[in-house]
C-alpha cells in the first residue's frame, strides 16, 4: 500500500451508521431506525440531491464537542490503515449553525481529533454554496477568530444553479486574509464552472473538475500552471456522474498531464475510503503501478501544509 495524501474529504462525510446510532444513543435523538443495516440500505443514490437528503439527515446526530471529536478520530484511523500520512479536511460550519450548534463546538471537538490523531491533518472551511454568498460571508466572519484552527475555505453542495462567481467577494476576503482557496467544480457543471473557480475565485485547487476535460483549452491551461485536481472516482460513480468506473475520464487525464490526485469524498456513504479507490481504479481501469504512484505523488504535491 502506497503513502498519500488526502485532500477531498468531507468530515461529515465519514460518519458511518454504526457511530449514527452510538450518536443518537447518547444524545437521545429519535431516529426512524437503530439497525445500523436499514440505515446503510438507504445510502443507494440517484444523483447528489438524494445524496445531501440522507446526509443532512444524519448530520442531525452531531450535537457536542464530544460528537465532533469522536467523528474526527475515527476518520483519522481509518485514514492511518489506508497509507494516508496527511489529511486536509473539509468541514461545513453553516449545516451545524443551521441547527443550533455552535462554530466553538464544532472547531473544538475537530482541532482537538486533529491534535490527538496520528495523521498529521488541517482543517478547510466550506460554503454551502445553496446558502447564498451573503451567508458564507457571515460565516466566515463569524469564524476569523479561530484562523489558526483552518488553513483555507472551499465552495461545496449542489453546484448547478449557484456558480463559483456570485462567492467572488468572500472569497476575495479569504484571500485577504491569506487563506488557502479551493472549490466544487466541474462535476455536475460544466468547464466554465472551473473557468469561473479558477479566474474568479482564484482558487489554488478544484476539487473534482472532471468536465474540465470536455475544454482543451482548459485543459491545456490545467496541466501547464500545474493546478491540481481531486478526484474521487467512487463518489462520480455512487452519484452518477458517470456511468461506471470503467468509464470513468481519470486514465485520459493521466494522459493529458494533469495534476490528478484521488480521494474519498464522503467515503461512508460512497463505498470506500481512499485506498479503497486507489484499489478500485487498479481493478476496473487496470491502472499501472507506475500511475497510482504518480497519483500518490500528486497527492503531497498538491497538499497546502505537507512537510516531508
Amino acid at each position: 500500500m502506497r503513502l498519500k495524501a488526502e485532500l477531498h474529504l468531507h468530515i461529515e462525510g465519514t460518519l458511518e451508521p454504526e457511530l449514527v446510532v452510538e450518536l443518537a444513543r447518547r444524545n437521545r435523538i429519535d431516529l426512524p431506525t437503530f439497525d445500523v443495516e436499514a440505515i446503510r440500505a438507504r445510502y443507494d443514490f440517484t444523483n447528489l440531491q438524494s445524496f445531501l437528503d440522507v446526509y443532512y439527515e444524519n448530520m442531525a446526530v452531531l450535537r457536542t464537542e464530544q460528537d465532533f471529536y469522536d467523528l474526527a478520530a475515527a476518520y483519522l484511523r481509518r485514514a492511518a490503515e489506508q497509507g494516508v500520512r496527511h489529511a486536509e479536511i473539509f468541514f461545513d460550519p453553516q449545516a451545524h449553525l443551521g441547527r443550533g450548534v455552535p462554530l466553538e463546538v464544532v472547531f473544538g471537538g475537530l482541532s482537538a481529533a486533529l491534535k490527538d490523531g496520528d495523521v498529521p491533518a488541517a482543517l478547510i472551511l466550506c460554503f454551502l454554496r445553496d446558502r447564498g454568498p451573503e451567508e458564507a460571508e457571515q460565516v466566515l466572519r463569524a469564524a476569523l477568530p479561530y484562523r489558526d484552527l483552518f488553513i483555507g475555505v472551499g465552495l461545496d453542495s449542489a453546484e448547478v444553479g449557484y456558480p463559483p462567481s456570485l462567492f467572488r467577494r468572500v472569497f476575495d476576503i479569504a484571500a485577504g486574509e491569506r487563506l488557502h482557496r479551493v472549490a466544487h467544480a466541474g462535476e455536475e457543471g460544466g468547464p466554465d464552472y472551473v473557468w469561473e473557480a479558477l479566474d474568479v475565485l482564484r482558487v489554488e485547487r478544484v476539487d473534482h473538475g472532471i468536465r474540465a476535460m470536455e475544454d482543451p483549452r482548459l485543459v491545456a491551461r490545467l496541466r501547464d500552471e500545474r493546478i491540481p485536481l481531486t478526484v474521487c472516482p467512487l463518489s462520480n460513480v455512487r452519484l452518477r456522474a458517470v456511468p461506471s468506473l470503467r468509464a470513468h475520464i481519470l486514465p485520459a487525464m493521466l494522459d493529458e498531464g494533469l495534476v490528478v490526485t484521488v480521494n474519498s469524498d464522503d467515503p461512508a456513504y460512497f463505498g470506500g475510503y481512499v485506498e479503497d479507490n486507489y484499489e478500485a481504479l487498479r481493478r476496473e481501469l487496470g491502472l499501472t503501478d507506475e500511475q497510482l504512484d504518480r497519483i500518490a505523488r500528486n497527492s503531497f504535491e498538491a497538499a497546502f501544509v505537507y512537510e516531508a
